[in-house]
């Protein structure tokens, strides 16, 4: 088996390898280590990456595009809520236990919500960031939800903290385990049973919320 990877070079102090969504395979590794090293952990790590790379569940399913037409559902926080496309004229999306939008903008829906769902993401999450921060004694250096097709979050060697807006259509219990996640990196940079022990103080449900993930992600991989 013949492993193509991609290597980023940071100032962090360990090595890690993921296999993105797309089933690229990432090494983040730090500055001082050679090429020739970094190859020989990823060989050493061959069955591990073999077995990510045949997951079934890890990746997305095709799916319908929407047509933000009435009677369409969109999920929200774990919940999917009927649309309701109206003949008022409505700035934007409208949200109360349904979705309303004028039909006047029913041509730019896709934008409009996306807009929405990061202006919701950012809401929703940041608190989250401030309080697991809190609890654990760590500081990041700044928080943003973004466009990041193949990852919930990332916890970056500068300390920053980013999160896919997509992740807000998952239940709470799930944000918090994906926000409590990334500040865990903060103090342990890989998976080591130190991580997942922190992390069980601050969420211990967090194996309800991967199992979520594992059945549900794909849902999460399309825009709406």
């Amino acid at each position: 088996m013949i492993i193509d990877y991609q290597i980023k070079y940071s100032k962090r102090k360990t090595l890690n390898i993921s296999v993105e969504r797309d089933r690229s395979i990432i090494v983040r590794a730090p500055d001082f280590l050679s090429a020739e090293r970094i190859e020989a952990i990823v060989q050493s790590k061959k069955q591990w990456i073999k077995e990510k790379l045949n997951h079934a569940q890890k990746y997305p399913l095709e799916s319908e595009n929407k047509e933000f037409v009435s009677g369409e559902t969109l999920m929200y926080l774990g919940r999917n809520y009927e649309l309701m496309v109206v003949d008022e004229d409505i700035k934007g999306i409208q949200f109360n236990q349904k979705f309303i939008i004028g039909k006047n903008n029913q041509a730019k829906a896709n934008k409009l919500f996306k807009e929405w769902y990061l202006a919701q993401a950012l809401k929703k999450i940041e608190p989250l960031a401030i309080k697991y921060a809190k609890n654990l004694g760590v500081k990041y250096n700044a928080f943003k939800t973004s466009e990041m097709k193949y990852r919930w979050g990332s916890c970056t060697p500068a300390n920053n903290i980013i999160f896919n807006w997509r992740i807000i259509k998952a239940p709470m219990y799930v944000l918090e385990y994906l926000v409590a996640h990334e500040l865990v990196h903060l103090m342990e940079g890989n998976h080591t049973p130190r991580f997942w022990n922190i992390l069980s103080i601050q969420v211990p449900n967090y194996e309800r919320a991967k199992t979520w993930l594992k059945k549900n992600g794909q849902l999460l991989e399309v825009d709406f």
